[in-house]
């Protein structure tokens, strides 16, 4: 009876708050209506209902979509808050001792993926095989304040605030070519006799590209990627020298590194994730085994 009559007086009830989280973490109808498992216009309709109860906008239009007002991001922090304890809840039923189950939603880059997450994935599937993972790769942070994903592994030298984690290590990288006849020495990169590989216009800011401006800025490069892992497929292929991760170069036999770590290019490895969901069983598993397994150390003799 009290439920009901707090629906009545105040016009809003926790499914409400979902649609509000959805759509503050979503940011367009659509996004928000493939979260909880309808279709835009049931959102739409929502919304204008929920604001016409309280007398007030929950969220402003624009063309980047809808963006949340101060009422919305309180209830939306409200959301956030039972989604983390009904889960606890869960986790605490469906527990037994030694078995750890459901999804862990990963962000970090293609290179730091392929070179230290998955392996070290590989090896806590066969410890917990009830966890599955959702492994999104890019160059921008997803967030993880709006449930985007659980826990993000990432080279920064300036974690965001809002988020707790701790340094794995400093990522050093190194001029390489091919190991092949005919490749690029050193001497020929100096003398401006190699073609280079870099990043393109979505990495402008990474150490790398600053380095190579400052000291080689006559040289353009010959091919531009998108991803520093595409950096290194083409050095391997004979195609030109490029700037890349030593922990992921140093394991190959096709590609040979012409100079010694490049200071100006260190930056650090963090492992990230949101204050209230490091109490949850799965994501609290998966973390401490990433903080143990993401190995950097190398032996360069």
């Amino acid at each position: 009876m009290q439920i009901s009559i707090a629906r009545t007086q105040s016009g809003f009830d926790a499914g409400d708050l979902d649609v509000v989280l959805a759509l503050v973490r979503g940011a367009t109808l659509a996004a928000a209506g493939e979260r909880l498992g309808v279709d835009g216009s049931t959102v739409f309709r929502t919304l204008q209902r929920l604001e016409r109860k309280l007398g007030q906008r929950l969220f402003e239009r624009s063309r980047a979509g809808y963006r949340p007002t101060e009422l919305a991001l309180v209830l939306a922090a409200h959301a956030e808050h039972i989604e983390a304890t009904l889960e606890a809840a869960r986790s605490a039923v469906e527990a037994t001792p030694g078995k750890v189950s459901g999804s862990v939603r990963i962000t970090t880059t293609d290179t730091i993926l392929h070179g230290l997450v998955a392996p070290a994935l590989h090896v806590l599937k066969d410890e917990h095989p009830l966890l599955s993972f959702e492994l999104h790769t890019g160059n921008e942070l997803a967030s993880l304040t709006r449930h985007d994903a659980d826990i993000a592994v990432r080279a920064t030298r300036r974690p965001p605030g809002h988020l707790i984690g701790r340094q794995l290590g400093a990522i050093r990288v190194a001029l390489y070519a091919a190991r092949r006849e005919g490749a690029p020495t050193w001497d020929q990169v100096q003398a401006g006799q190699a073609d280079w590989i870099a990043p393109d216009d979505a990495l402008p800011d990474h150490p790398s590209v600053i380095w190579r401006k400052r000291h080689f800025p006559r040289v353009v490069p010959r091919y531009r990627v998108s991803s520093i892992l595409s950096v290194l497929e083409l050095v391997a292929l004979g195609m030109g020298v490029g700037i890349v991760p030593m922990f992921l170069a140093e394991r190959r036999s096709d590609v040979l590194r012409l100079s010694g770590p490049l200071d100006e290019c260190e930056t650090d490895l963090w492992l990230l994730t949101h204050p209230e969901a490091r109490h949850l069983r799965r994501i609290a598993v998966t973390y401490a085994h990433l903080s143990a397994h993401l190995n950097l150390d190398l032996d360069l003799d």
